[in-house]
């Protein structure tokens, strides 16, 4: 750890300043994200050996498991129960309940396979709000320009363009599923109008929320969907081990491990589309992390070894305000909806020292760099900065109790009250700017894979906007089940296996990368779960 101010003396300066001076930043932001951004760290990047995107530049914790062998065997899956649908969802996050939602209203037969249990995903830890160019002010191009300059102008602009085009849609279509959110003061007489508030990186106000818990609600609310959908079929607690093929290289469906009983289930599908979301549990840089339990990377994993390829998996992004004292509740956000109400970071010596509402990577820098040059906060073995709620509750009375619920009940759980000391926040590994590579409809490039949410790359570049996620999963995840229901009409798989394994294991081998590291990880080591133990259980 580096060195610092002392907690108690902090509170100090920052009690005898408030409010805090603004410092200027002084650096520019290309230096500053070089120098002090956890992607930039020496002997974090190396490129990947193998597969489609062989040579290209990837997180080395990443790289381990991409280039990794699997799992399953061909006698893993002789006489393995079999399931038959049109199209096969993996995950059960926001994007695959959009995903199957969209692709039985086609009228597809759907299997919807979770890790966990529906709803147990990062959707429901996205607390700030989700974005949409609906205010006369705004617009579509707008919206398009600030997504792109937020990731560094690396996405891909027929990516972003399909997200902001179909942001109002969205909005009109979760309203629609009974979806709740926040309206304007005062708007309740006039039929109501929606809130809107400006995000970080944005030139306009378009962030649109429910309270500080708005993944949460749309959860709610897709569940909900779901479980009420005729023509989807919902396999709780089956991950993914393996995508499967046909004999004409098409993804034909995937090999899942029915954790209650211990066994292999194979779902066989005309399309298949994965939805599995992110990394944040592989702990990238030694950072906690916001994401839930079972975010390892696995639908990556499976996709590029069947031959699709990726993009930016050098890049992730390390949300500003993460919890970093007490230990026990360490890498928990506190949600950016904070920032956005007004809510300022302050240094060891009561100073602000970015704007807060620059971009995720940037406020996240910043705040390491304050750290690593000892202006930061040192609170038993933990260093962070200041998130100033007090001086947000002075300035907007009643707005902890009103609309940051979610942030006042951390700070008791915390044991603290919000509105009378700050928080002592550092950046979390919070999302997986990269990913598979797909076109607008979430075509992956190999037949019969599709894929949707935090699992693909292109869209963000290399930093992403506030509440493009949420907007992001269910666009695409609208987009990816209609394709996938249009697909399976017309292609049936036939003659399915492991096919793509023998060239995979062949390539490894060429590359003397050792065959006996296996994925996807599953669950985190943490967990003291072994995939290859579980299934010798039910042998």
């Amino acid at each position: 750890m580096s060195g610092g101010i002392p907690h108690a003396e902090a509170l100090a300066a920052w009690r005898a300043r408030m409010p805090a001076p603004a410092r200027a930043l002084a650096l520019p932001v290309p230096e500053l994200l070089d120098c002090f951004h956890p992607d930039h760290r020496p002997g974090a990047i190396v490129p990947l050996r193998v597969g489609a995107s062989a040579g290209l530049p990837c997180r080395v914790e990443l790289a381990a498991l991409l280039q990794s062998d699997s799992l399953v065997e061909d006698v893993d899956i002789a006489g393995a129960p079999l399931l038959d649908a049109d199209v096969l969802v993996i995950g059960g996050g926001g994007a695959g309940c959009v995903a199957a939602l969209t692709a039985a209203r086609a009228g597809a037969r759907v299997i919807l396979a979770t890790k966990l249990r529906l709803g147990d995903s990062n959707t429901v830890m996205a607390e700030g709000g989700i974005q949409a160019a609906i205010g006369d002010e705004d617009s579509l191009q707008r919206h398009f320009e600030d997504t792109l300059r937020a990731g560094h102008f690396m996405a891909d602009k027929a990516l972003v363009a399909a997200l902001a085009s179909d942001g109002p849609g969205v909005i009109r279509w979760l309203i629609q599923e009974g979806m709740s959110f926040d309206l304007a003061e005062g708007s309740e007489r006039m039929g109501g109008s929606l809130l809107r508030r400006k995000p970080g990186g944005a030139t306009a106000a378009r962030l649109l929320s429910y309270r500080d818990f708005t993944g949460l609600e749309m959860m709610r609310a897709l569940r909900e969907a779901v479980l009420l959908q005729p023509g989807i079929t919902l396999l709780d607690r089956h991950p993914a081990l393996e995508l499967l093929t046909d004999d004409r290289g098409r993804c034909a469906g995937a090999a899942l491990h029915d954790l209650a009983q211990g066994r292999t289930v194979l779902a066989r599908a005309g399309a298949t589309v994965l939805a599995t979301g992110g990394a944040g549990r592989l702990h990238i840089a030694g950072f906690p992390t916001s994401n839930h339990y079972g975010a390892t990377a696995d639908g990556v994993v499976l996709a590029y070894r069947l031959g699709a390829a990726l993009r930016e998996v050098d890049s992730f992004q390390y949300h500003p305000t993460g919890i970093a004292w007490p230990p026990h509740m360490e890498g928990q956000l506190v949600s950016e909806s904070a920032r956005a109400s007004g809510a300022a970071l302050v240094n060891g010596l009561a100073e602000r020292f970015v704007d807060e509402l620059s971009t995720r990577d940037v406020v996240a820098a910043a705040i390491l760099r304050e750290i690593a040059e000892g202006r930061g906060i040192l609170r038993g073995d933990r260093a962070g900065v200041f998130l100033d709620t007090p001086g947000l509750e002075r300035e907007k009375p009643g707005i902890l109790g009103r609309s940051l619920t979610t942030l006042a009940h951390l700070a008791q759980r915390a044991g603290f009250d919000a509105a009378a000391e700050p928080f002592l926040i550092h950046p979390t590994l919070h999302y997986q700017n990269g990913g598979v590579a797909i076109d607008p409809d979430g075509w992956s490039g190999v037949p019969g894979l599709l894929c949707a949410g935090e699992v693909t790359g292109g869209l963000h570049g290399r930093n992403r906007m506030m509440g493009n996620a949420l907007l992001e999963l269910v666009a695409f995840g609208r987009r990816a089940g209609h394709a996938a229901a249009t697909d399976a009409r017309v292609e049936r798989p036939r003659n399915i296996g492991l096919n793509h394994l023998a060239d995979w294991r062949r390539a490894l081998i060429a590359q003397d990368l050792p065959l006996t590291l296996k994925a996807p990880m599953i669950f985190p080591p943490y967990g003291n779960f072994n995939m290859a133990t579980e299934r010798g259980k039910a042998a």
